[in-house]
């Protein structure tokens, strides 16, 4: 595996400088954020599409501690934070990670890294965000760009869902075997 320089990048001051250089040399800059829990397919397709619409995407990664807010879990997220920045980081379409943190106590993003970044797009899902926090997003982007989710029937609250499910299905059956 070819060595990766180091493209998590937490200090948003310094994030904005570089993002500040690729600006310069004409690079259209994308930004996306999610919780990234349990890698899986419907976020690599997600993530591949989002850097179509640019050069450098930057992905921000929900806090462990604002996961749990707006998922309203302590049982979220289950990947810890520096673990799926890890992940993000070695995906070919990702340019740069950085944490999200910026979350109120209802949930709600206060939008610092787009604030920071000023990105030409953002990309999200319709369920991400109510018109009102889009409202806002669009303060500090250039265009807002909706796209679907990417796998159908694929998303880690139904995985976890249909897992535990099956686990306790198997439990059942066993414990009344046993009667």
């Amino acid at each position: 595996m070819k060595a990766l320089k180091n493209r998590i990048i937490l200090d948003y001051p310094e994030l904005k400088k570089i993002i500040e250089a690729h600006k310069i040399i004409g690079h259209r800059i994308v930004c996306t954020i999610g919780s990234w829990d349990m890698l899986h397919i419907g976020h690599l397709r997600y993530l591949i599409k989002a850097k179509d619409f640019g050069d450098i995407l930057v992905v921000g990664a929900d806090s462990d501690r604002g996961i749990k807010i707006y998922k309203k879990s302590e049982l979220r997220p289950i990947i810890p934070q520096d673990e799926r920045m890890e992940m993000l980081q070695y995906q070919e379409c990702v340019d740069y990670v950085t944490l999200v943190d910026d979350i109120d106590e209802q949930g709600n993003w206060q939008y610092g890294l787009a604030a920071t970044l000023q990105p030409h797009v953002f990309v999200t899902t319709p369920d991400s965000y109510s018109k009102e926090q889009l409202d806002g997003i669009r303060r500090h982007v250039g265009e807002v760009i909706v796209l679907p989710r990417q796998a159908e029937n694929t998303s880690t609250s139904i995985i976890i869902e249909q897992t535990t499910k099956k686990h306790i299905e198997k439990l059942l059956s066993e414990i009344t075997k046993r009667k």
